[in-house]
Order: C-alpha cells, then structure tokens, then sequence
C-alpha cells in the first residue's frame, strides 16, 4: 500500500512541477467536492446532492486553486524573497486584509446565488446579516493557517495546505452549524 500511495505522490509532485496552475486548480477542486460530501453526510442528507456537489468543486477548480495560485505567486514578488518573522507576519496582515474579506464575500455570494440559487436580493440581505460575523470568525482562525502556511510551506504547497485547512474548516462550520439547529429544535 504505502509503494501506492509513494507513487501517487511522486506523479502529484510531476504534475504540480510540470502543471503547477492546473494542478491546483483540481486539487482544490477535488478537496472541495471531498468537503462538501463529508459535509453532506454530517448534517444528515440520505442520498448527496450531486449538482451542489459539482457546483462546489467548480468553486474550488475555476476560482479558488487558480486564485491561492496566483496569490502566492505576487506576495512572492512584493516580499522578494525575504524571509524571517517579521515578513511572515506582513504577509499574513496583508492577506488578511485584502483576500480575507474579498473571498469571504465572494464565497457566501457565489453560494447564494450558484448553489443556492436565490435572489440577489436575498444573498444581499444575507450578506448584510451574516458578513461582519464570518469575517470577524476568519480573522480569529486564518492568521493562524497563514502564519503556518508562509512560515513552514515552500510556495508550491502552499495551495495544497490551503485548500487542505479550508476543507477541514467547511466542515467544522457544518457540525457547528448542524449543532446550532438542533438546539433550536
């Protein structure tokens, strides 16, 4: 088995040097769909929604994999390279002020509209409602993935760490958000 899984890493590591933008993109997409159905099977549902499934993954593939990687690639080059704690910590204020809140936004915007297929006006209400409380959330639990991330993770994992971390973290809001309904029950 681990002679399997070895060669399966090594063709990961071709493909992310060869194809390091598509690669990305379908593994963020890959670990997004994986989320999403562990999500699904979490909160209770019989059979997965398949078309939310796949809108999902289209969210990590077209969007998020292609953004992380372009991301890193520019902080690569506003930091030129330097190095040591103050830098990692720049990095992490400057992500956190600028994508944090953008892909936060984009995110509950795409999922309205895409996956849940409601009214602008209603995702907009919800954004007003919910916004200021999720970001507020990410900002406790993000710098800390970043400070990880820019710290230990050379710049062709950082993607991959990324989209690993966001999939663990879809998943806890949905326990959360599943233990929260059924309080109110």
């Amino acid at each position: 088995m681990s002679e399997v899984v070895t060669d399966a890493w090594r063709r990961y590591l071709l493909q992310l040097q060869l194809h390091p933008l598509r690669t990305k993109a379908i593994t963020s997409g890959v670990l997004a769909g994986c989320s999403d159905a562990i999500a699904q099977k979490i909160s209770g549902v019989k059979r997965l929604q398949l078309r939310r499934l796949l809108l999902i993954m289209l969210y990590g593939f077209a969007y998020a994999g292609p953004f992380g990687h372009f991301l890193h690639k520019i902080m690569d080059k506003i930091f030129k390279g330097k190095k040591g704690n103050n830098t990692v910590a720049q990095k992490v204020l400057l992500e956190q002020l600028t994508t944090s809140p953008w892909n936060n936004m984009f995110f509950m915007m795409y999922y309205g509209l895409v996956i849940e297929g409601r009214s602008f006006d209603l995702v907009k209400t919800k954004l007003r409602n919910d916004y200021l409380s999720i970001q507020k959330t990410a900002w406790k639990f993000w710098p800390i993935v970043g400070w990880v991330n820019y710290q230990y993770m050379p710049l062709q994992f950082r993607v991959l760490f990324h989209s690993f971390v966001a999939s663990c973290w879809a998943i806890f809001l949905n326990l959360k958000a599943r233990s929260s309904a059924v309080k109110k029950d």
